[in-house]
């Protein structure tokens, strides 16, 4: 028989460990010191993390560590022992009072109780040589850690994911083809359960070429051992929320669960697996994964149900924030589309490498100086003119390490053709306008114009994130913007992710020095920013099989962008169609966003606008005039005069005013997004005459 064979199977096992084991160099350094006896070291560690983290395992490389050198080493599990101080004096037996015994406690959660009497009783009468590891779900109690005298004596630990050159590792000692590495690494975040449990379904299934994604298996086996015990349905809402949001605060949980927040907060703020930030709470990767996987396929409704109420509370957080905010909110509004095509351009744990700054003139040089390094010098020139008209528009990003300017970004507002002569790429935005939809009055339109950041360019990074976050923000929290173009090298790399998001490219394609660049474009008045959200929405929940999303509407169409003189002709048509459903049903203005923000139909806006008219001076004979027109069924112009007690000219007067202040009621509410205000009981039309 071979070496192998030769061999008991304990110590099979053993190699095998060994050949597995990954990371862990910082916790096995202080426990090596400990061993050894190092000025500094600590005999007492105290390990704390969530289920699935790899105390276990990390015991157990202690235990090997430590009868390598010849100690005696005790083992105690805290699952099998009654917990009591008689019960774990029991365990650990005699051979932890020996000189150098090393005593290893492993899921010491089971027995917390015990923690007082560990550190005031049991620990204090063991030998001095002794090292002691006790590893649990929770951080030792601050009554411990402040105690006097164990300042010097406790080493607390909290055991982390493994990072993600270790994880790679884990998933090479294992045979994990490289192609599936980083589905995995993005769904486990470097837990070592879920890592384990992933790469066995990955080299089961062979899911090099298909992709990787985890089964209900996998899920239900991790769920449990990373929650512990879940008290009641409510904390398990609680969790959820929680995982699917990119961080949650008490304000948001009291939006979607009402008055037990105060409570849900606490119990998560709790948790081992939870971590707390200063703008609120956030799970570990991997529990946050399996949490949602669990319940879109679980429950896709509930699913539905919880990420509208989330998604809606951080749209109007987005809306309300204060300028300093606005990035952060924004962020977290986009981390809820983080399943759909964000996921390939979004870094959204590096934000923090990079400050976003306004501009000064004090950055100029340097902004110039990125601007020629990644564009050439014809882009330099054309930065320079923008700098001058529209400094504020500027943001700067600055490293966070160095302080150093890295990357700039400008955002340009135009309501008439500034800079065409200057800037290609702005005289191509005002072409590709013109010829679609121009600006209406008081309108305007707005361009990411420069989006820099020299050592990768426009490829994902810290800065390119917070560049986008900063395009959508302005968008969300703009007032009277029809355009948006997002000016990008014209090289593919963004084609398909922002088609996704409906800013297809304009044909034209503009050069700049050396370069050509694509605009891609998008006309918010025939997608609202609110139907854009909720298409993005949508296109999240049908990752959710069984999910019902909602039926189309004329809402959500496409809607239609009319001058002022197609819109004062349509009001005409539409007054001469009232009273027949089928012609009305053909006037644009059904896909204006008047109607289709307004909640009702364009005869009953139409019939509610009259009826506003009575404001104002002369206001009551424009309205009986409109009203005895259209709405009251007379069949002549000359029977609504004689109705009307009004000679024929003084009534065709009072008529055209009447539909001239119509009009102009009625475009002022398509520009600003409003309607009249309804009437309780509005008149409704049933007949109507033609004007002759």
């Amino acid at each position: 028989m071979g070496a192998r064979g030769d061999r008991a199977l304990g110590d099979l096992l053993e190699a095998a460990r060994d050949r597995l084991f990954v990371g862990r160099t910082a916790e096995i350094a202080l426990f090596r010191a400990a061993l050894a006896g190092e000025p500094g070291s600590f005999p007492v560690h105290c390990l704390y993390g969530p289920g699935g983290i790899g105390k276990s395992t990390l015991l157990r490389r202690f235990a090997r560590e430590a009868r390598q050198t010849g100690r005696t080493v005790v083992e105690v599990d805290g699952r099998t022992i009654v917990p009591t101080p008689q019960g774990f004096a029991a365990a650990a037996g005699e051979a932890v009072k020996e000189p150098g015994a090393v005593l290893l406690v492993d899921t010491f959660e089971r027995c917390q109780g015990l923690e007082s009497w560990l550190h005031e009783t049991f620990l204090p009468g063991l030998h001095k040589q002794s090292v002691v590891v006790i590893a649990g779900r929770r951080a030792p109690d601050a009554g411990w850690t402040s105690s006097p005298g164990w300042c010097d004596l406790l080493q607390v630990t909290g055991v982390r994911n493994l990072s993600p050159t270790d994880a790679a590792g884990f998933l090479h000692a294992r045979g994990v083809q490289p192609a599936a590495h980083q589905a995995l690494l993005s769904f486990t975040g470097g837990n070592p359960l879920a890592l384990a449990l992933a790469a066995a379904v990955a080299i089961k299934n062979d899911t090099s070429k298909s992709g990787w994604k985890p089964t209900h298996d996998v899920i239900s086996t991790l769920l449990p051992t990373l929650l512990g015990d879940i008290p009641s349905s409510e904390h398990r809402r609680a969790l959820e929320i929680c995982a699917h949001a990119n961080v949650t605060s008490e304000t948001l949980l009291r939006a979607v669960m009402g008055e037990t927040a105060p409570a849900m907060f606490a119990w998560l703020r709790d948790q081992p697996f939870v971590e707390s930030t200063d703008t609120g709470l956030f799970p570990h990767d991997a529990v946050r994964e399996a949490l949602e996987a669990d319940l879109r396929w679980r429950d896709p409704d509930g699913f539905a149900e919880m990420h509208r109420t989330v998604h809606q509370y951080l749209v109007e957080c987005v809306r309300s924030a204060p300028e300093a905010e606005m990035l952060p909110a924004t962020s977290s509004l986009l981390y809820l589309y983080r399943q759909e095509a964000m996921a390939n351009f979004r870094k959204w744990r590096e934000g923090g490498l990079v400050s976003d700054d306004p501009y000064e003139a004090a950055d100029r040089d340097r902004v110039l100086e990125l601007a020629e390094l990644a564009e050439g010098k014809e882009s330099a020139s054309i930065c320079r003119f923008w700098l001058d008209q529209q400094p504020g528009g500027f943001r700067v990003y600055r490293s966070a390490e160095t302080g150093e300017i890295v990357a700039f970004f400008g955002w340009l507002t135009l309501q008439e053709p500034l800079g065409i002569d200057i800037d290609p790429a702005v005289a191509t935005a005002w072409e590709h306008m013109r010829a679609a939809a121009p600006l209406r009055p008081g309108e305007h339109m707005a361009l990411a114009r420069f989006c820099v950041h020299p050592p990768v360019y426009q490829r994902t990074s810290a800065p390119m994130d917070l560049m986008h976050w900063r395009v959508l923000g302005e968008v969300f929290r703009a007032e009277r913007l029809a355009w948006t173009f997002v000016v990008m090298r014209d090289n593919g790399y963004w084609d398909n992710y922002l088609r996704h998001f409906a800013m297809p490219p304009a044909d034209a394609r503009p050069q700049i020095g050396l370069h050509a660049y694509a605009l891609f474009a998008h006309d918010w008045r025939t997608q609202p920013v609110g139907a854009w959200l909720e298409a993005r929405s949508n296109a999240s929940l049908s990752q959710s099989p069984g999910a019902r999303l909602p039926s189309p509407t004329p809402e959500r169409a496409e809607l239609v962008v009319l001058s002022r003189q197609e819109f004062d002709t349509a009001v005409r048509d539409a007054l001469r169609s009232i009273r027949r459903p089928e012609a009305l049903s053909q006037n644009p203005l059904n896909r204006s966003r008047l109607v289709a923000q307004g909640g009702a139909t364009l005869a009953e806006l139409l019939a509610t606008a009259i009826d506003a008219l009575r404001e104002g001076r002369s206001g009551e004979k424009h309205r009986r005039c409109l009203t005895a027109t259209y709405l009251a069924g007379t069949q002549t112009q000359e029977a609504a005069a004689a109705r009307l007690d009004l000679p024929f000219s003084t009534y065709r007067r009072h008529l055209t005013t009447g539909i001239d202040r119509l009009t102009d009621l009625l475009w002022r509410s398509e520009l600003h997004g409003t309607v009249p205000a309804p009437l309780s009981q509005p008149t409704q039309p049933h007949s109507g005459i033609s004007e002759q």
